[in-house]
């Protein structure tokens, strides 16, 4: 029997259900998921194995025009969604008419790879909609095969799977067949806490954060974690922590559950927070967190 294997890179706007697309395609949550805009700021790898298939599933940035550093480095990870992916999936949603980013929409119109529309939130539309929204994007991106789906209500994501599985190559497993993503545990840690402070906090406050895991103790029953949530001002340090700390409290026994039931073992959680002025725009604390990479 031959075994297939590749990359299928997810690109669109943000807040369009990338994220929900690949964990329901996963079966994990490896992409925070909020009702708030630019919630993913790296390129995450979610990888599904079965005998004789291996799909390296990539959720990237919503696509935007960078306003500071951190931004420019979000899109240099959907720039290189384009560099090494067998098949491309573009998503939309219900109502939207194009991609907020011109050359991204040349490369998709020009791809030379199979590319997949996903006209995402379709339970949230009537027929007469969802057909007019069809007929545009046929004439938008006549390089593409459309599917209407609802990734959160998981209606034709078996079908969309099995559509990738016919269109991938070829090839051996590019990583072990145990495998569910690249990252490492702390970057699960870094992602539960920010988006527990997303859900939890308005305004500014979530996009000027940042978290690092200093210590990853892990023992047969327990793991014990210590984290910093970076902010840019005092003042948002004064925030997050809260009233006689029960912000942050709060953020704290939301992040344990999720982590408990992720790495299926108690959990100890400390969290420190500590300013670190514009690292955002700060390419030597940007290369630090992982941001970058060139």
């Amino acid at each position: 029997m031959s075994h297939k294997a590749g990359f299928v890179n997810i690109i669109g706007n943000p807040n369009v259900g990338k994220s929900t697309l690949m964990n329901a395609f996963v079966g994990e949550r490896l992409s925070i998921i909020t009702s708030k805009a630019q919630t993913t700021r790296h390129r995450i790898l979610g990888i599904v194995n079965g005998e004789d298939f291996q799909v390296v599933l990539s959720d990237t940035p919503g696509i935007i025009k960078p306003a500071y550093e951190l931004q420019t480095s979000m899109m240099d990870f959907v720039k290189s969604a384009f560099e090494d992916a067998d098949v491309l999936i573009y998503m939309v949603e219900i109502g939207e008419k194009e991609l907020k980013d011109e050359a991204f929409f040349n490369k998709i119109i020009h791809a030379k790879i199979p590319v997949l529309l996903l006209l995402n939130k379709i339970d949230k539309s009537s027929q007469e909609q969802l057909e007019e929204q069809v007929a545009l994007w046929k004439e938008k991106v006549p390089n593409a095969e459309i599917y209407p789906i609802s990734a959160l209500k998981n209606f034709n994501v078996a079908e969309v799977f099995n559509r990738i599985l016919e269109l991938l190559p070829a090839s051996p497993p590019y990583y072990p067949k145990d495998a569910l993503t690249d990252k490492p545990e702390r970057f699960f840690v870094n992602e539960t806490i920010r988006e527990k402070i997303l859900l939890n906090y308005d305004k500014e406050i979530p996009y000027a954060v940042e978290i690092e895991t200093e210590e990853f103790l892990e023992d047969d029953d327990i793991i014990r974690i210590k984290a910093l949530i970076m902010v840019e001002r005092d003042t948002q340090k004064g925030i997050i922590i809260g009233h006689k700390g029960a912000a942050i409290k709060k953020v704290g026994i939301q992040a344990r559950e999720d982590l408990e039931k992720f790495f299926g073992k108690q959990i100890h959680l400390e969290m420190f927070v500590k300013v670190n002025k514009n690292w955002r725009s700060n390419s030597f604390q940007l290369r630090r967190f992982g941001y970058n990479q060139k």
